[in-house]
């Protein structure tokens, strides 16, 4: 038995092709070594990233339930948020109103190309 480990570690090619399998293994284990603490940070992160994005949704949808007119601070017309012109407002710009008399009163109008607005 040592004499043919002899004969294979003379023969060049299978040295090395032994070698770079060895290598291969090693570095694949630690690879996986590297990565096994990575998914649980990117568990809770996420579990957080989507616990807030749920408290922000919760929010713009108890706002849009309760204030569903919106105007623009430089403009004269009232808008419902789901209009294609209310989306071109900037979020800073915007004036949000719970009836078209509450946007009346503020001197607002309706817009033209909002259809169903009073």
């Amino acid at each position: 038995m040592p004499e043919l480990i002899k004969t294979l570690l003379r023969d060049d090619a299978f040295f090395y092709a032994t070698l770079i399998l060895l290598v291969g293994v090693a570095s694949f284990g630690l690879g996986r070594l590297s990565v096994v603490e990575q998914p649980v940070v990117m568990q809770q992160a996420a579990k957080a990233t989507l616990s807030a994005q749920h408290t922000a949704s919760v929010a713009a949808a108890k706002a849009t339930t309760t204030r569903r007119l919106v105007g623009s601070v430089n403009g004269t017309k009232y808008h419902y948020q789901w209009c294609p012109s209310a989306g071109m407002i900037s979020e800073e710009n915007r004036v949000y109103f719970a009836s078209s008399e509450e946007a009346r009163t503020a001197g607002y109008t309706p817009a033209a190309n909002c259809a169903g607005l009073e």
